[in-house]
């Protein structure tokens, strides 16, 4: 049964994404927020198909954490593509990293371009950092919330990898708070799998990590937060639990990464 309505929702939600991309062309060439109520009107149709033919569904923890106003950093465990589909409908008006290829994929990156995500790329660690910290500022400028990856990819539960230097540059250049995100949506939506499992995830806001650390320690606050929280959350509803491998004392600044990534 769980492969049958995956497959159903699979192609729905293929069929459904084309169709609407196409048919809100449109949009690329009206003010940015135009295009932005369409593009949370197509995150909320994904939600209904979610609930309807899987059965997943989601809750949204720690509210309060979040800043009323102004920009800040939101640092968010990535697990699986569910999540990058919800940061429309909880934020106000996110600014998400990302890769700087995605801008080239035909429609969707037309209008990630036009969202004005910051895109960045990657190559030689200097040039990737100094792009990324441009476009922070920009978006810091427009009081927008700036969401980043801080593993650089999508982790499978229970798997480790470090936390990448690009958030803990953003954190001392903006000097805005940073809030740690969590999810448990790869236990239900696994990285690059086939198959969706119903069920709740859920979404937990952590207190913030205020402005004005040093880099290091923020860095290191914010994997030991979001490591815990996810993991509880994971274990919660019978996923695994992450090990990280090398845990350090607060201060301690995380190794050189040996690639570009951020």
């Amino acid at each position: 049964m769980i492969f049958l309505r995956s497959l159903l929702f699979n192609v729905v939600f293929f069929s459904w994404t084309v169709v609407y991309c196409l048919a809100i062309a449109w949009t690329l060439i009206l003010p940015r927020p135009v295009m932005l109520v369409m593009i949370r009107f197509y995150m909320r149709s994904l939600t209904f198909l979610e609930r309807t033919l899987i059965g997943l569904r989601y809750e949204v923890k720690g509210v309060e954490h979040l800043p009323p106003d102004g920009a800040y950093l939101v640092g968010a465990k990535h697990q699986s593509m569910w999540e990058t589909m919800k940061l429309h409908l909880l934020f106000r008006d996110p600014a998400i990293v990302l890769k700087h290829e995605l801008i080239y994929i035909p429609l969707w990156g037309w209008y990630a371009w036009k969202a004005r995500m910051i895109p960045v790329k990657r190559g030689k660690r200097g040039a990737a950092i100094a792009s990324l910290v441009r476009g922070a500022r920009a978006m810091k400028a427009m009081g927008r919330e700036i969401v980043i990856f801080p593993q650089g990819t999508r982790v499978t539960v229970g798997e480790y990898r470090p936390y990448k230097v690009g958030i803990a540059m953003l954190y001392d250049d903006l000097g805005v708070p940073l809030v740690p995100m969590a999810v448990n949506s790869g236990v239900f939506w696994g990285r690059k799998t086939f198959i969706k499992r119903p069920g709740l995830v859920t979404i937990e806001f952590l207190p913030s990590i205020p402005a004005g650390l040093p880099k290091d320690v923020a860095l290191f606050e914010l994997e030991a937060r979001l490591e815990s929280a996810s993991n509880r959350l994971a274990i919660a509803v019978g996923g695994a639990a992450t090990l990280n491998p090398n845990a350090a004392s607060p201060g301690t600044a995380p190794a050189p990464e040996p690639d570009a990534g951020l």
